[in-house]
């Protein structure tokens, strides 16, 4: 089974990197954090660094919504969990 810092993980990775090209990625960190079970309390901290070549790109902006995507990811798992567990 796959755990929620997993899925947060992955999908703030996998946004980064469709929006720009690994090669021009100098650093990534993506550290999740998760606490509790009922409510979970979940961190999604997101350290990147870009190529200088890359100046049109807005690094805060584009962390941010990657941790937002990662958010997202994991309220869509944890709401199938429920159905699933309803059924």
């Amino acid at each position: 089974m796959r755990t929620l810092s997993e899925i947060a993980e992955n999908t703030a990775r996998e946004y980064i990197l469709s929006n720009v090209p690994q090669k021009r990625i100098l650093e990534l960190d993506i550290t999740v954090e998760t606490t509790g079970s009922k409510p979970v309390a979940i961190a999604v901290d997101i350290e990147l660094t870009l190529s200088p070549l890359m100046k049109s790109s807005n690094t805060e902006e584009l962390a941010n919504n990657a941790a937002c995507k990662a958010f997202e990811a994991v309220e869509n798992y944890l709401r199938e969990l429920r159905c699933k567990s309803k059924t």
